[in-house]
């Protein structure tokens, strides 16, 4: 398949939509150019509209056949990065266990609205755990208890929540920095399925790039 993607993204020690698709496009393995737009600035709504007309990051940009196709939102992006991309397994090949990949992936997509409020992503720093209200805990709980029941059914054939590195891990890889950066008390199981997560080359790289944003301070 010959294409040329560009993946348009936000600032990386912030941006958790930018994230999960720059992971999925990572575990492709094809080659793509990178776009970081900075967040939090006066001109920043400007530089994304040359982009897109949503007014928000991520983007793709897939140039084939003498034509430029624009994609948009986290989860399409996803979407369209396995079905261009089967051999990369982004969603597992069992239609079961595919079906609730799916919906873990679409419930991170839609929801925990107060978690995202009260720790939102800042990849590389250490911070204080807030005073959290209710309903972020509950959102914390509920957020435990399907990793650990995806884990206990399915971690065991390859350590992440459908076994081989999903989508699903993708949508939640920004919730596992949140809770190392904010110190959320989380069992056993889940601490190694985090450490697993932190520990992929591709998160690594993620990370050494937000030290440098905020070294240069920018983040």
């Amino acid at each position: 398949m010959s294409a040329q993607y560009t993946l348009v993204i936000g600032t990386k020690n912030w941006s958790s939509w930018s994230l999960r698709p720059w992971l999925a496009l990572r575990a492709t393995g094809a080659p793509f150019e990178e776009i970081v737009i900075g967040l939090r600035r006066p001109d920043t709504q400007d530089q994304i509209r040359k982009y897109t007309g949503s007014g928000r990051v991520p983007v793709l940009k897939i140039a084939e056949a003498g034509k430029t196709l624009t994609i948009w939102d986290s989860l399409a992006i996803c979407e369209t990065l396995a079905e261009r991309h089967p051999q990369a397994q982004l969603w597992p090949k069992d239609w079961d266990r595919r079906a609730q990949a799916r919906a873990y992936a679409a419930e991170m997509h839609s929801g925990f609205a107060d978690l995202r409020e009260q720790l939102s992503m800042d990849f590389v720093r250490k911070i204080a755990t807030p005073q959290l209200r209710e309903e972020t805990k509950k959102q914390i709980a509920r957020i435990i208890g399907a990793w650990s029941d995806a884990l206990s059914r399915h971690g065991g054939e390859g350590g992440f929540l459908f076994g081989g590195f999903s989508i699903a891990d993708c949508m939640y890889a920004p919730v596992v920095s949140r809770f190392h950066s904010y110190g959320i008390e989380v069992p056993a199981a889940v601490r190694a399925y985090m450490d697993r997560v932190l520990a992929l080359p591709s998160m690594r790289d993620w990370a050494k790039a937000s030290q440098g944003e905020v070294d240069a301070g920018i983040a």
